[in-house]
Order: C-alpha cells, then sequence, then structure tokens
C-alpha cells in the first residue's frame, strides 16, 4: 500500500544523479494533482526526457520495471520536458556542464555515449520536439511508446543523431515500425503541441523537479519509486511488494 495521498512531497527530497528541470516560467501556480491523475487502480507513471542523459543511465533500470509491471499495472511514458523551447545555442560552459553530466552517467552505469555531438557549437537543446514525437508515437502505436523513447535516446547519445529535427526523429519512428509519414503529419499538429504541454503540466503537478522519475499510484495515492537513477536492484523489492499486494 502506497502512504503518501494526493500530491508527493517531493520538494523535501534531495535529488542526486539527476537531471533537474530548467522552469522558464517564475510565479506560476502549480497546477492540481486531481486534474492529471492516472485513475482508479494501480499504475506506474515514468517521467523523462529523451534529451535526458540521466534518463539515458536508467534505460536498463526503466525496461526492467517495464517488463515487471507488464499484465499487472499500466505503465505509463510521461515527457517531462527537461529544456523545453530553448532558442539560443549552446555556448562553451553549457556544452561543458553538460558533457561532465554525460562523463559521469557512462563511468555510473556503462551506457554508451557519442561526444562528437560536442563539436556542434550550433546546436540548440531544444527538448521538446524529441518529447513531442514520443508522445506522437504513444498517440499512434502506444504499446511502442518506450520502444521509440529507447530508440531516441540510443540515436542522440550512442549515434550522435540530432533528435530536434523532424526528419530524424520521422526516420527512427520508421525504424521503431511506424509509418513515416503519418508520424510526420500528427507530429507538426496542434493537437500534439498541446499533448506535449499536457505532458509538461502533469510533470509538474506531480512535484517532479528532476529525471528520471518513477511514480507508483493507487487509488489517488501515491508514492515514488525513484527520484534520480536508482538501480534495479534498489527497487526491486519495493516494488515487487507492491504489485503483489
Amino acid at each position: 500500500m502506497l502512504t503518501r495521498e494526493n500530491k508527493p512531497e517531493t520538494k523535501a527530497n534531495p535529488m542526486s544523479d539527476t537531471c533537474n528541470i530548467d522552469r522558464n516560467e517564475t510565479g506560476a501556480q502549480e497546477p492540481e494533482v486531481s486534474a492529471f491523475g492516472p485513475g482508479p487502480g494501480k499504475h506506474v507513471l515514468f517521467f523523462g526526457d529523451p534529451m535526458c542523459s540521466w534518463c539515458w543511465g536508467f534505460e536498463p533500470e526503466l525496461a526492467q520495471l517495464a517488463e515487471r509491471a507488464q499484465n499487472q499495472v499500466q505503465f505509463h511514458v510521461v515527457m517531462g520536458g527537461l529544456r523545453p523551447g530553448t532558442k539560443e545555442t549552446w555556448d562553451e560552459a553549457m556544452r561543458g556542464y553538460i558533457r561532465h553530466h554525460w562523463e559521469d552517467v557512462e563511468a555510473k552505469t556503462g551506457q554508451p555515449f557519442d561526444y562528437a555531438r560536442f563539436n556542434d557549437a550550433d546546436f540548440v537543446y531544444d527538448t521538446e520536439p524529441g518529447c513531442r514525437a514520443v508522445i506522437t508515437a504513444r498517440e499512434i502505436v502506444p504499446d511502442r511508446a518506450l520502444a521509440y523513447y529507447e530508440a531516441l535516446q540510443r540515436g542522440f547519445y550512442a549515434e550522435n543523431k540530432d533528435i530536434t529535427k523532424t526528419d530524424t526523429l520521422a526516420d527512427i519512428a520508421a525504424q521503431t515500425g511506424i509509418d513515416r509519414d503519418p508520424f510526420i503529419a500528427l507530429f507538426s499538429s496542434q493537437e500534439m503541441r498541446g499533448k506535449v504541454a499536457f505532458d509538461f503540466k502533469r510533470t509538474q503537478a506531480f512535484g517532479v523537479q528532476g529525471f528520471p522519475s518513477v511514480l507508483c499510484a493507487e487509488d489517488g495515492q501515491y508514492a515514488f519509486l525513484a527520484l534520480g537513477y536508482r538501480p534495479y536492484r534498489d527497487m526491486q523489492g519495493d516494488f515487487e511488494a507492491w504489485l503483489d499486494s
């Protein structure tokens, strides 16, 4: 049984091994959880961003969580928006900061990275297109959303693909078994822009301030299983006890 009701008290919990959300809004009132809850029954909500390095480090752990949850609870892939709407190219300081994160993730998790991305001084680290692409995949083929999310991460981090570009996002969709042309049409629609904004608000409503985060929900009660990178072995006992309760 989960112990926290309504809104989880995430702000009191310091997070390590995490990518912190870059919130551009100031003074905005946080939305109420009641408008964004997953409904009755048991649910797992994963909050992440395909351009979050610690989420890439967490990918093998997420795969194990999803596999264990299969046929027992509903598993939701929620796009939180790490740096959505970024317009400026990254400067040397930002490249150094992000590279340090990548090196930390690689050292701790063993996930592969292609550092050639840092040779592109004109790159704009806008995570909104990647998040919107995952939601587009989720809309077209719900059971492939997680596979598409993983493919985007692998493309960006291990294969130096620019997943801020529509053609790259569509190519990866096709490689994941999603028809390219319908994907582009839906991805470019106002409907998907609205749905990605909904996911960002949902993330905010649950108090999530960094990724990866994993939330277990049961009939209006919520508790976090992970706030930042956490090995599956450290989550397994609590997760399986909750699943089987």
